[in-house]
């Protein structure tokens, strides 16, 4: 079963996100009310996933500091809000949450989500996808020739990326350090012109340099 990791400003939603996963038999890994003290907790008590319950907060800000933190991207993170504006959940998985959903979702629908964003999957409301099909279409750019191809090994790294792997998997895979990782990652974004992960997949797959 997979392990969870529970962060909601409200001590009342923690308690209540935890009683409702303990019901479900998921094991959590402790629960906390911030971004930063979840990154802290992470470096001693490993999880899975990561839930955050942005529900009465404003999705933006909680976007903005998971895009600033970056480490969404080691641990899938699934976000619960109250209320999505157009191109807030595109915006959230070009921050690199794997999930995106309302409120009022069902406990068998939230624990769908989880297992389907620890196997590496992009979980989003069936209302949000047209929205975030929308915004794909309207980023697009042109795309210009490549100053410096991609190494064989940023290839590799790109491929592992758009697997949904994080930098630990990733350098345990490779046989690397997360150091030399995050090297070829912003060496990738350079190269590509992307401003994130997500972003650089996509042009990778338009390039054709990730094979799906």
């Amino acid at each position: 079963m997979i392990r969870v990791l529970v962060i909601a400003a409200s001590p009342l939603a923690r308690a209540g996100l935890e009683e409702l996963l303990k019901k479900r038999k998921v094991r959590t890994a402790g629960s906390v009310s911030s971004l930063e003290a979840a990154q802290a907790l992470l470096e001693e008590t490993p999880a899975e996933v990561v839930l955050v319950d942005a529900t009465g907060e404003g999705v933006k800000r909680v976007v903005e500091e998971v895009a600033e933190s970056n480490w969404a991207w080691e641990v899938p993170l699934l976000l619960v809000a109250g209320e999505l504006a157009p191109g807030d959940a595109y915006a959230a998985l070009r921050a690199g949450v794997r999930a995106v959903l309302p409120s009022e979702l069902l406990p068998e629908q939230l624990l769908a989500a989880l297992e389907a964003v620890a196997a590496g999957l992009v979980v989003m409301h069936p209302a949000d996808v047209d929205g975030a099909l929308a915004e794909v279409r309207s980023s697009g750019r042109p795309l210009r020739d490549l100053v410096e191809p991609l190494t064989r090994r940023e290839r590799e790294v790109l491929q592992m990326v758009a697997a949904g792997s994080g930098n630990k998997e990733i350098a345990a895979k490779l046989g690397i350090s997360e150091h030399t990782v995050k090297f070829h990652v912003a060496a990738i974004l350079g190269k590509l012109g992307a401003e994130s992960r997500t972003e650089a997949v996509a042009l990778g797959i338009r390039r054709g340099l990730v094979m799906l």
